[in-house]
C-alpha cells in the first residue's frame, strides 16, 4: 500500500494555500492580460481575450509556476510559459464547447466564445492561441538555456497532439452513446486528455529550472495522479453541484450518455480512488521536504474543489 504524506513527512513550515493561489492567480491574470493586445483584425484578438481572460482558477499555470519553484527557478523565467499553459488550456475550452463536440452554451458562468462570435471566429481563436503559446515560449523566456526551453516546446507539443488532448478527445467523443465502456478505456481517455496537459504544465516548468530524469520520473507520477483525480471529481461535480456552482452546464455528461467514473463505480467509490490518486502523487515529493509544500496543497485543492 502507498504511503500517504502523514506516513512519510512531517512538513515543519505552515503552508497558507488561500494565498498562493490568490497571489500567484494574481501574476498570471496581469502577465496573460500584457501578452495579448487588440489590434487588427480586432474581432479575432477580441474573441482570444474573452475566453483568456474569463477567469477561472488559473490552476495550470500555477503548477507550473509551482514545480519551477520546487527545483529552485525564478518564477519570472517560467511565468510565459505558464501564460502558455493558459493559452493552451483556453483553446481546448473554446473548442471543446462547439456544438461539433460538447455544444455547451456556458464556460465559466459567461457564454461560450462560440455563442458570442460565432463558430468560426472561435475555431480561429482557439488556433490563434494555440499557435501562439508556442511562440510566447520561444520569444518571451529569458534566462534559461535554449536547450531547456526547446525540450519545454516539445514536451507541450507531444502533450497537446494525438498524443495526448487530442487523442483523448477523438476516444472520447468516439465513446458517446455507447454501455461498454471500460474503466480502461475511460482512463485512456483521461490520461490524454485531462492529465497530459496538466503534466505538461508541471514537467515544463520543472525542465525550464533543470530537471534530472529523477526529478521528471518522480513529476510526472505525480502530475498524471493529480490529472486522474481532476477529472475524477470533475465527474462528480457534474452530478452533484449545480449550473451555477460550476459556471457551466451540470449534467451534460448524463445528457451525452457518456461513461463515468461514478457511472462505472458510483460517487463514494470515485471519491476514495481519486483521494487514493493525490495521496500516491503526493508521495512522489516526499523527498524535496518543505519545499514541495505547494505541490503537496495542490494536490489536495484537487478533491476539495467544489467547482
Amino acid at each position: 500500500m502507498p504511503q500517504t504524506l502523514s506516513e512519510t513527512s512531517s512538513p515543519t513550515v505552515a503552508f497558507n494555500l488561500d494565498k498562493y493561489l490568490r497571489d500567484l492567480k494574481q501574476e498570471v491574470e496581469a502577465a496573460l492580460d500584457a501578452s495579448i493586445s487588440v489590434t487588427y483584425p480586432e474581432k479575432i484578438y477580441e474573441s482570444m481575450r474573452y475566453s483568456l481572460m474569463a477567469g477561472g482558477k488559473r490552476l495550470r499555470p500555477i503548477l507550473c509556476l509551482a514545480a519551477h519553484e520546487l527545483l529552485g527557478g525564478d518564477l519570472a523565467a517560467a511565468m510565459p510559459t505558464a501564460c502558455a499553459m493558459e493559452m493552451v488550456h483556453t483553446m481546448s475550452l473554446i473548442h471543446d464547447d462547439l456544438p461539433a463536440m460538447d455544444n455547451d452554451d456556458f464556460r465559466r458562468g459567461k457564454p461560450t466564445n462560440h455563442k458570442v462570435y460565432g463558430d468560426d471566429i472561435a475555431i480561429l481563436a482557439g488556433d490563434a492561441l494555440l499557435a501562439y503559446a508556442f511562440e510566447f515560449i520561444a520569444v518571451q523566456t529569458k534566462g534559461v538555456p535554449a536547450e531547456r526551453i526547446l525540450k519545454a516546446i516539445a514536451h507541450l507539443g507531444h502533450a497537446v497532439a494525438a498524443t495526448g488532448l487530442v487523442g483523448g478527445q477523438v476516444v472520447d467523443l468516439e465513446c458517446e452513446g455507447k454501455s461498454d465502456v471500460t474503466a480502461e478505456i475511460l482512463t485512456f481517455i483521461h490520461i490524454h486528455k485531462t492529465a497530459a496537459l496538466l503534466e505538461s504544465c508541471v514537467i515544463c516548468g520543472a525542465l525550464l529550472a533543470g530537471a534530472n530524469d529523477t526529478d521528471i520520473k518522480r513529476l510526472s507520477t505525480y502530475a498524471n495522479n493529480i490529472g486522474l483525480a481532476f477529472q475524477i471529481i470533475d465527474d462528480i461535480l457534474d452530478i452533484t453541484a449545480t449550473s451555477e456552482q460550476l459556471g457551466k452546464t451540470a449534467g451534460k455528461d448524463l445528457a451525452a450518455q457518456k461513461v463515468t467514473y461514478p457511472s462505472l463505480w458510483g460517487i463514494e467509490a470515485s471519491q476514495l480512488k481519486a483521494q487514493e490518486l493525490v495521496e500516491q502523487a503526493k508521495a512522489q515529493l516526499v523527498s524535496y521536504g518543505d519545499a514541495a509544500l505547494p505541490l503537496m496543497a495542490l494536490a489536495d485543492y484537487i478533491t476539495a474543489r467544489k467547482n
